[in-house]
């Protein structure tokens, strides 16, 4: 399978609660719901997009949590995020989880790269992982993420958590979708690449005509 990385994020490159007020309040973040002015019918064909590929989900132990008890409790048949989320086999990062609870889910402890190796092993669609920041530091760690899909909003929040940290490798990406929603929010889906770097000046990137 396809290990997908899909998250909203601020053009400062938070994405700690964006769905409200207390949804994730870690370190005294008080800036949440930042992404509700920019939720539209662009914004919802995105994400339908993305859950319409999904054969696994694979969350972490915070946004397993917060999404089971939201998720659980819709039913419409014509909802494609929810018939995937309650329907497709899901997997939740966690040392301490015992009981998920959520039909259809296994709980990953123990060796999780190997485990998430192992996954992506199997044939289907896509292992998607969403939101879940400190999963997605470990799999951009590893190199196990085949493509980011992200939606970045036009606010700034200052601070939170960040899909990349100080400390994650340098990585290049390359550019294989692109759309604006009608208010403001640009997707990208990226596909890891090398680093690379220039200088100013070198014919070889372009750069001598700035």
């Amino acid at each position: 399978m396809k290990l997908t990385v899909h998250t909203f994020l601020t053009i400062d490159g938070v994405m700690q609660g964006p769905g409200g007020a207390d949804e994730d309040t870690t370190g005294g973040f008080s800036r949440g719901g930042w992404l509700i002015p920019f939720v539209d019918e662009d914004f919802g064909a995105v994400v339908s997009s993305w859950f319409s590929q999904a054969g696994a989900i694979l969350l972490g132990r915070t946004t397993y949590t917060m999404m089971h008890r939201y998720w659980s409790q819709v039913t419409d048949p014509d909802n494609i995020v929810a018939v995937k989320l309650n329907g497709q086999p899901k997997y939740v990062a966690s040392a301490t989880l015992r009981d998920p609870e959520w039909q259809h889910t296994t709980v990953l402890s123990g060796d999780l790269i190997g485990q998430v190796r192992q996954l992506k092993q199997q044939p289907g669609g896509e292992l998607q992982v969403h939101g879940s920041c400190g999963l997605a530091h470990t799999l951009h760690q590893a190199g196990l993420i085949d493509e980011y899909r992200l939606l970045v909003v036009p606010v700034t929040v200052g601070k939170g958590k960040r899909l990349f940290p100080d400390e994650a490798p340098a990585t290049g990406y390359t550019l294989v979708e692109s759309r604006t929603t009608s208010r403001g929010a640009v997707y990208s889906a990226l596909r890891p690449a090398p680093f690379e770097a220039g200088r100013v000046g070198d014919p070889a990137d372009g750069s001598e005509a700035m």
